[in-house]
Order: structure tokens, then C-alpha cells, then sequence
């Protein structure tokens, strides 16, 4: 991002070019198209477009493709990270990564297929000792599909 951010001047929408300038995922592990509601370092809605053509139907499954669960969690991480970043100056997020470390309680309650626009909402619930601990919901038409409590923490990269 060109200009600095802050959780007070944040904008309320990200495309994806502004999503791939806070986050390092690409294509096919990129799993956020837009992010349609910011709210400055408390609350993101994130869109991922579900198509046919993402790499992981052809084996999951064959003849009734289903995204997988655990890919849905990490949708909802890469949600985290953004919020989390779009908070941050670009001084700031340069080599650094934004690590899983725990996911409870997650739930799933129906599946989501090709077609489906999956809804991301997380919300940053509190941050202690570079861990932040976050509320998360998916929903594709208004329906709640998945949730979860994650945990994510802001490291070095690897060099």
C-alpha cells in the first residue's frame, strides 16, 4: 500500500490488489478476493468467490466437490492477517508474517461448493503478547457455514 494506514484511517474496502500488498499468499493459496468491510483494527468481512475451477475440487471431491474445511479455516486466518496488517504502516509489516498458532472450536455446518460466495467475518476479540485471538463466521447467502476461534501471531519471516 502506498499510503500509511492506522486502525483510524484504514479504508473501509480492500481490492485485490490491495489485499496482495498485505498479504503474501498467491494463487492458489491466495483464499480472499475482497475484503468489504473494514473496521479499523476490530472487524473484517472478507469475500471468497467459490469457482469450479480452484485446484482442490479435482480430488476433493470427485463427482460432489466440497471445499474443504480446513481451507475455510485458513480463509478465515488470511482474513486476520488483513485486518491485522491494514492496521500497520508498510515499514512496519515488511518481513513479517502473520502465523496460525491455535484454532478452537471450530465447527462446520454445511458445506460449501463451486458457486458459493463465502462471507468471512472475524473479529479481534484481544491481543496479548503478540497473539491475537480472534472470533470467526462464514456464511455463503446469510447462512452461517463455518466458525471458529483462532489465534495468529505476528513473526519475523524466515529468512
Amino acid at each position: 500500500m502506498n499510503e500509511t494506514a492506522n486502525p483510524v484511517t484504514a479504508p473501509a474496502t480492500l481490492d485485490i490488489l490491495q489485499i496482495q500488498a498485505i498479504l503474501p499468499h498467491r494463487y492458489p493459496f491466495l483464499l480472499i478476493d475482497r475484503v468489504i468491510e473494514l473496521e479499523g483494527y476490530r472487524r473484517a468481512v472478507g469475500i471468497k468467490n467459490v469457482t469450479i475451477n480452484e485446484p482442490f475440487f479435482q480430488g476433493h471431491f470427485p463427482g460432489q466437490p466440497i471445499m474443504p474445511g480446513v481451507l475455510i479455516l485458513e480463509a478465515m486466518a488470511q482474513a486476520a492477517g488483513v485486518l491485522v496488517f491494514s492496521a500497520m504502516d508498510e515499514q512496519a509489516m515488511k518481513n513479517q508474517l502473520y502465523y496460525y498458532v491455535g484454532v478452537d472450536n471450530a465447527r462446520f455446518k454445511r458445506p460449501v461448493v463451486p458457486g458459493d460466495q463465502l462471507e468471512l467475518e472475524v473479529r479481534l476479540e484481544r491481543q496479548m503478547r503478540g497473539i491475537g485471538k480472534f472470533t470467526c463466521v462464514a456464511r455463503v447467502a446469510g447462512q452461517t457455514v463455518a466458525e471458529a476461534t483462532i489465534l495468529c501471531s505476528v513473526k519475523a519471516a524466515l529468512e
